[in-house]
């Protein structure tokens, strides 16, 4: 499989789901991803400025091919209210061909 064909699993936590439904819309409209599965009311625990938090977050997984993970990372740091965003990449190992086939079409850049 080619670099720029190669599908990934990109994961964006934010706390106002609306913004992240808005924010998946968009990518999704521009064909920077083929869908984005929402998954409300994610806990997350995690250190940040020295101190423990424990939060209520929205999860987003976006369906895309590789070729677009710049462009998905460069939107969240303009878009996204926290200072640094979580935007990550999983590399998908394998996949229905069927589907992998949508999510290259999808997010076709011609």
């Amino acid at each position: 499989m080619a670099h720029e064909t190669e599908l990934v699993d990109v994961s964006v936590s934010a706390s106002d789901p609306e913004w992240l439904a808005e924010f998946t819309r968009r990518l999704v409209a521009d064909r920077l991803a083929a869908c984005g599965n929402i998954i409300p009311g994610v806990r997350s625990i995690y250190q940040w400025d020295g101190q423990i938090h424990d939060d209520r977050e929205n999860l987003v997984i976006l369906h895309t091919q590789r070729s677009h993970v710049a462009a998905i990372i460069e939107r969240a740091n303009k878009e996204h209210a926290d200072e640094t965003p979580q935007v990550l990449a999983v590399p998908v190992v394998d996949a229905h061909p069927g589907y992998r086939q949508w999510v290259l079409d999808s997010t076709r850049s011609d």
